[in-house]
């Protein structure tokens, strides 16, 4: 059975403490949002996946709470920067399993400012190691780079960009086009964290977080929310939602496997590998490839982790990513537009609604309600979301 998102909706993403919200109050933004833009009312909802990760436990019925008390199954999602995409993912397989017509995914996420640590607590000293599930990632980084103090995600992403400059010759432009992209990118976006263009030349200029990303290349830490409204073909003929409908044409979910740390390689241990195999998987299931993509959002949490996603999701060679952005084929005009939104460097990256709200993004742009980003014509979409310790999800989306 096919599933299709039908309604999508979201908060603006914003620093925190910046406004004075629960997130039971950005769950009720955004999913009310997306239960109207659907025309479905809450109480046809039939299951609700809710990811999150700085929450206690059933913080998503709390959330939900807010739509109604229908006594609906809700389960709470945890999966690191994957965790959006995850909560997604279930609502799909809900659906595609015919256990459910229909099913609203939700995402949101309360942080502190700061840094994101990579401790098991989320703190950011090397002392939280021992008993982080990223500790096998972090020993990897630590074994080929050591251990310096700066933040320690910034740390693995940054060695990986170092890696990269070093095999193929990237240089400290390219990764602050992605930036400089990124930010022009989220102009025209209201729901972005940042809306302020930067040059190349701005994005090298701005603080050192951890040589060679500066803090116009790394995203931030963000409040916010997102939900989409998954249902059955069954469900789209009965609602006469045709109109609104986006396909989920392929999705798949890849986590580390002997790739991410036999080689000792922070490109590795960042995710490089899974992104690969999920992409693959999703071209395999849709008989679709990169040349068929109109418009994609990737996990930027880095300038670096974008170049690295343009080589897993084939859309050039290992070590052509450089080349590749500085080119302009990833941007208006180009070959395909990536991050229209601004991406997480810009848009703002609230862990747990990131790949639901990348998922909001591409149905808006498939539907031609993208406003002043639209990208014109565009008919298949590609999101891609990658959370350390680890896993990766890519979903392929199409307009029928």
């Amino acid at each position: 059975m096919k599933a299709y998102i039908v309604g999508v909706g979201m908060t603006k993403f914003e620093k925190p403490e910046t406004r004075d919200w629960q997130y039971w109050d950005m769950v009720r933004e955004a999913g009310t949002a997306a239960l109207a833009d659907a025309g479905v009312r809450y109480d046809q909802v039939e299951q609700v996946p809710v990811g999150y990760c700085f929450q206690t436990s059933t913080a998503g019925q709390r959330a939900v709470y807010e739509l109604g008390l229908t006594g609906v199954p809700v389960y709470n999602v945890n999966n690191n920067c994957a965790t959006g995409s995850t909560a997604l993912m279930l609502a799909r397989q809900f659906v595609e399993g015919g256990g459910s017509d229909c099913v609203l995914a939700v995402g949101f996420e309360k942080m502190a400012r700061g840094s994101l640590g990579g401790g098991a607590g989320g703190g950011s000293g090397a002392e939280d190691f021992a008993t982080s599930p990223v500790a096998r990632h972090y020993g990897i980084m630590a074994a080929g780079h050591g251990f310096e103090m700066s933040p320690p995600t910034a740390q693995i992403f940054g060695n990986a960009a170092r890696e990269h400059m070093e095999r193929y010759g990237t240089t400290p432009a390219q990764l602050a086009a992605v930036g400089a992209k990124n930010h022009r990118h989220s102009v025209h976006n209201p729901y972005a964290q940042f809306q302020d263009p930067y040059t190349v030349e701005e994005v090298l200029a701005a603080r050192t977080v951890h040589r060679p990303l500066t803090k116009l290349q790394c995203s931030p830490t963000s409040d916010g929310a997102a939900a989409a409204v998954v249902v059955s073909e069954r469900f789209v003929e009965r609602h006469g939602l045709g109109e609104r409908a986006v396909e989920i044409a392929a999705q798949a979910m890849t986590t580390d496997t002997e790739a991410s740390f036999a080689s000792g390689s922070c490109i590795d241990a960042v995710g490089a590998p899974m992104s690969k195999a999920a992409a693959e998987q999703v071209y395999a299931a849709s008989g679709l490839g990169p040349d068929d993509l109109d418009v994609i959002e990737l996990h930027d949490c880095f300038s670096v982790n974008e170049l690295l996603t343009y080589e897993a999701l084939g859309l050039c060679g290992e070590g052509e990513s450089g080349e590749l952005v500085e080119s302009g084929a990833t941007t208006y005009g180009g070959r395909w537009v990536v991050n229209p939104s601004g991406g997480l460097i810009s848009k703002g990256h609230p862990l747990g609604a990131t790949g639901i709200a990348q998922a909001a993004e591409l149905t808006w742009h498939l539907r031609g309600e993208a406003g002043a980003r639209q990208v014109p014509g565009a008919r298949t979409a590609l999101a891609h979301n990658i959370g350390l310790g680890g896993a990766a999800v890519v979903t392929l989306l199409r307009r029928g």
